[in-house]
């Protein structure tokens, strides 16, 4: 297929995205409500999550990776510091991707399908993660292994105690913060020219790393899981273009 062909094949598309952002929304905001309900029933039981906890610990600890409680502990005295990640993890994992979105749908329609697809295809492979791999989040583990749950004891957004929490605390393989605010900096990365605008999309999801590891949301491990269910979701999400771009060009018709 030619690259006037391959253009011509994704003008309808834009198009058809442009015209239905109604639909668009809908559909999205649809998909990712049945994320969240799934999540939500896929919760696994505290002991195999603390085994599996254990096993990430081990796993870190043999690698040279296990320094989360660490570096927690060299920011706990300073309580607006943390109360700021606890905030900013609360809040940019939602605000930030659908700002992108929204932007590539305006700027580059095609190229919002694509990342857009991308991201549905991650939340289901993470919905599989923590149905098969349930994990106990550092904060929860027993207080021997020295983390403080930050969204007890400083300023936070959303659950204010372990036994009240709605969502599916034991939701930490893969981490999605990890995965899309990557997303966001990959979708990104050739639309922007500004040194300092790229700055800031390197900077997004390194912060999201920092944030989720000195609150104690995730170890790292998580944070490297999600990159792989991102890595996955994006073949995943290029096959029907290879498909296309593969398939015999239709026979030209008209007048000879």
């Amino acid at each position: 297929m030619t690259a006037t062909t391959r253009v011509v094949a994704h003008g309808p598309l834009s198009k058809r995205v442009r015209g239905g952002w109604i639909l668009e929304l809908l559909a999205v905001r649809g998909l990712v409500t049945a994320y969240d309900w799934g999540r939500d029933q896929l919760t696994g039981t505290r002991a195999e999550a603390f085994d599996h906890a254990k096993q990430i610990v081990t796993a870190e600890r043999w690698t040279g990776m296990y320094h989360e409680e660490t570096i927690q502990e060299l920011f706990l005295s300073w309580r607006g510091f943390i109360g700021f990640w606890n905030v900013f993890y609360g809040t940019a994992h939602f605000i930030v991707p659908v700002i992108a979105l929204v932007w590539l749908y305006r700027k580059a329609p095609a190229r919002y399908v694509r990342w857009r697809n991308t991201l549905l295809c991650m939340l289901v492979l993470a919905l599989i993660g923590f149905w098969l791999y349930p994990l106990m989040p550092p904060r929860l583990m027993p207080e021997s292994y020295g983390f403080v749950d930050t969204r007890l004891d400083y300023y936070r957004l959303g659950e204010t105690s372990r036994s009240t929490a709605a969502d599916n605390i034991y939701a930490a393989m893969p981490s999605l913060h990890i995965g899309i605010s990557s997303l966001v900096a990959f979708a990104l990365w050739p639309m922007v020219s500004r040194p300092w605008v790229k700055a800031l999309l390197v900077a997004y999801p390194v912060a999201q790393l920092f944030g989720t590891v000195v609150t104690a949301n995730h170890f790292v491990l998580d944070g490297v899981g999600g990159l792989l269910v991102l890595a996955i979701a994006w073949l995943l999400t290029a096959i029907p273009d290879r498909v296309r771009d593969r398939a015999p060009e239709p026979p030209a018709s008209g007048r000879q």
